[in-house]
């Protein structure tokens, strides 16, 4: 995300999500990386393709394998990612004997897709939680408040009189259909990434196939038929979704922010903001941020659309690009579903209670 609100004291708590951060952190993607690795020796070693006793001594050899990361880091400046210097590393700590188990017929990418794929699988877990979650808020809050009157308003303008539950439902519906979704589209992002170099599996054959298949039930992924090294549409998708996502809590927070202004008074809650110069505001703040994370989402999927456009075998750009996209958006995906059930379970009163429909 931005380095102002994502590290700055006075900004970055409105939009954090230390769950879905922690899964992109340093600790979780050298965690992927090294079970990528072992997940590739003893696939190579089931097919043949590497003796059974030198991967076995390998995978041992590498347990607890831990990268030097400042050396990494110069690495970043030549290389542009930080496998091959990864590679180099796990190499040098199990030896030079044991070296040919280590990296057998794979390449950076597919290093690197799955580790992402391993963060989406762990967040997508996260967000069904969460979707739950809300789901049984405003379950709860259509129980206890749907039969209230209130003024529908069309265009901003007052309508006519609806119950509150109307209103509820609108806000509910989408989230049970997201949730739907994200279950769909769970095997089409989910995916192993196994190539080699060019994306044909070429330095794996006659057994690339197998392997792959072998390495995804291990890591709990689906194994795709080949690979998808410059095939982005699951991932552009998987933003679409996202961004859809956002966009549903951003109605609510933006329907909760007009139906909670001063004069209208068709919303009441807990909490809210102060003002350092009006002490007698109570802002919508939770609300807002809903807005703020839907419309930065949006923004940000044309990006991901635009890193679908990879050149021939691999696009060092656009491949860069997805990083540093992609991540930020699943950060506020989770913030908005955190956020969004805190300011549903907030709600004490929608409309008139004293005039039912």
């Amino acid at each position: 995300m931005n380095p102002l609100t994502s590290t700055n004291p006075y900004f970055a708590g409105l939009f954090a999500d230390d769950e879905i951060t922690d899964l992109f952190s340093g600790p979780a993607t050298a965690e992927a990386f090294l079970a990528y690795e072992v997940a590739l020796t003893r696939a190579a070693a089931e097919v043949g393709q590497i003796e059974a006793d030198l991967a076995a001594r390998a995978v041992a050899a590498m347990a607890g394998f831990a990268p030097d990361v400042v050396a990494l880091q110069g690495d970043l400046k030549t290389d542009g990612m930080a496998v091959p210097g990864y590679v180099r590393q796990l190499k040098a700590h199990v030896g030079a004997e044991l070296a040919p188990a280590i990296h057998p017929g794979a390449t950076s990418q597919d290093l690197i897709d799955t580790a992402l794929v391993l963060a989406i699988r762990a967040a997508n877990a996260i967000y069904l939680s969460r979707l739950d979650a809300l789901s049984d808020a405003l379950e709860e809050l259509g129980r206890t408040q749907g039969e209230n009157a209130l003024m529908a308003r069309t265009r901003m303008q007052a309508a006519l009189p609806i119950a509150a539950g109307h209103r509820i439902t609108t806000w509910a519906a989408p989230v049970l259909r997201h949730a739907k979704r994200l279950e769909a589209v769970r095997p089409e992002v989910e995916l192993l990434q196994f190539g080699g170099p060019v994306g044909d599996r070429q330095r794996s054959q006659p057994h690339g196939d197998a392997m792959a298949r072998l390495m995804a039930t291990e890591l709990g992924l689906h194994s795709p038929t080949r690979s998808w090294h410059t095939e982005r549409d699951g991932l552009a998708g998987y933003a679409s979704w996202l961004s859809a996502l956002t966009g549903t809590l951003g109605k609510i927070g933006q329907d909760i922010c007009l139906m909670a202004q001063q004069g209208v008074d068709a919303l009441a809650q807990e909490g809210g903001g102060s003002s350092s110069a009006m002490a007698h505001k109570q802002n919508p703040v939770t609300a807002e941020l809903l807005v703020t994370l839907a419309r930065y989402n949006a923004g940000q999927m044309p990006l991901m659309h635009q890193a679908m456009v990879h050149e021939q075998e691999r696009s060092g750009a656009m491949w860069t690009l997805e990083w540093m996209v992609l991540p930020a958006m699943m950060t506020c995906t989770g913030a908005a579903l955190r956020l969004a059930t805190e300011q549903i379970q907030a709600i004490t009163r929608i409309g008139d209670a004293a005039s039912p429909i």
